[in-house]
């Protein structure tokens, strides 16, 4: 009878079982105990597991040796898990529209090495199904380059190491399956060939479905995040589909997702998160001071927000600016080219203006930018100063470093 377990106890109980495996147990003997000391499993529970596993010191390629059998012991408990609708794009529910044509053609070469009829036309038949199973190269390839790059990056290590490990036993199976159908003179050999060659490639691919369905696509939805699947679908024309054709509105689902997704930052740990990295307040106040630069921001109702604070500033600028409107931090002359700028961005026909000016014997460069949001609003002005004087001077090349500068 099934008991319930808490999360922990039962993952100790599938990591016993999983090592009991690799020491002898029989996959029939490992069934019965995971069925009376578990029951049900997800997924993520068997992904976090090999994953654990792993980091423990056991080898990918033992994991590899056996992970059909795993996926045998907990297939049942698998099977029962709901999975939820994906949209008609969505790169995992591309991958399952492969997979069941995939079914299509290795149910039909079973077809065709069970047929009694002419040898050289079952022949001809067999290898023109082969080469067609081959593409399924292009659903392997797209995986390993893109879905498994963000797992990792996701500090899910478990199916780069040991699954890609398994599609490349499918690759060398489906060479030798290849190789070995030009050598059947008979309906013994054909026999023979179909035990050796064919029904092991059969096996191998249709047990990589089951994996794939049933471990990685559920355990990547949960830990991928939105945007890593509309990086993973935009860069998929790259590699390509097989066997399937990609949706029309694929392109148009892609600029949808996007301006979907929020990257906003966000306050965590201490930081600020950011979709590009993550930096302390302390640090990025350092930061701003240490740039070669004068930076100026004013927020989109022209205020003054945050001027940064170098030691070598060009202009001077007092904190008693924060908080008032720009157009009063210059003089009257200058109030009508401010105001040309700041309306051409807020109406979206400019994004940058630039100056530059003798001003105590340095040649000093003004540029302006419009910021603005992924969707294009307006969310203020940059302005940035940059004694340009040396710079301007700079001739040929220094590669090595100057021990006197």
């Amino acid at each position: 009878m099934t008991r319930n377990i808490d999360k922990k106890a039962k993952k100790e109980v599938l990591k016993d079982i999983i090592l009991k495996l690799h020491s002898g147990l029989t996959a029939e003997k490992a069934k019965e105990r995971f069925e009376q000391e578990v029951g049900n499993v997800s997924s993520t529970e068997i992904a976090d597991l090999e994953q654990s596993l792993i980091n423990e010191g056991l080898s990918p390629d033992e994991i590899k040796k056996f992970c059909n059998v795993h996926a045998l012991i907990f297939q049942s408990a698998l099977e029962k898990t709901p999975s939820g609708e994906l949209f008609e794009a969505h790169p995992i529910n591309l991958f399952k529209l492969e997979n069941r044509q995939v079914e299509k053609i290795t149910a039909s070469l079973k077809s065709i090495a069970s047929e009694k009829g002419s040898l050289p036309t079952v022949i001809s038949e067999l290898k023109e199904g082969l080469l067609k199973l081959r593409g399924i190269e292009t659903h392997y390839e797209r995986k390993e380059q893109l879905l498994f790059p963000f797992l990792e990056k996701a500090g899910f290590m478990g199916p780069s190491k040991v699954m890609w490990g398994k599609d490349n036993e499918v690759r060398d199976l489906m060479k030798a399956a290849l190789i070995g159908l030009e050598s059947v003179g008979s309906q013994t050999e054909l026999q023979d060939y179909s035990r050796k060659a064919l029904n092991p490639l059969i096996e191998e691919i249709e047990g990589m479905i089951f994996k794939e369905e049933n471990i990685l696509f559920p355990t990547s939805l949960e830990k991928l995040a939105p945007a890593d699947w509309v990086a993973i679908l935009q860069e998929s024309d790259d590699i390509g589909y097989v066997f399937i054709v990609k949706p029309a509105e694929t392109q148009a689902l892609i600029k949808d997702l996007q301006q979907a997704l929020s990257e906003e930052p966000v306050w965590q740990d201490g930081a600020i998160s950011m979709p590009s990295g993550t930096i302390k307040p302390n640090e990025l106040m350092a930061f701003l001071n240490t740039l070669p630069l004068d930076l100026t921001f004013v927020d989109k109702d022209d205020t003054v927000r945050y001027f940064s604070e170098g030691k070598d500033r060009i202009f001077t600028r007092t904190r008693a600016i924060i908080g008032r409107k720009v157009q009063n931090c210059h003089p009257p002359q200058s109030v009508d080219i401010v105001e040309k700028i700041l309306a051409s961005f807020k109406d979206g026909s400019k994004d940058f203006y630039e100056f530059w000016l003798n001003y105590k014997g340095r040649l000093v460069h003004i540029r302006y930018f419009a910021m603005r949001d992924k969707l294009r609003n307006y969310l203020g002005t940059l302005e940035v100063t940059q004694d340009v004087t040396e710079i301007k001077k700079l001739e040929g090349e220094r590669r090595l470093i100057d021990e006197r500068a």
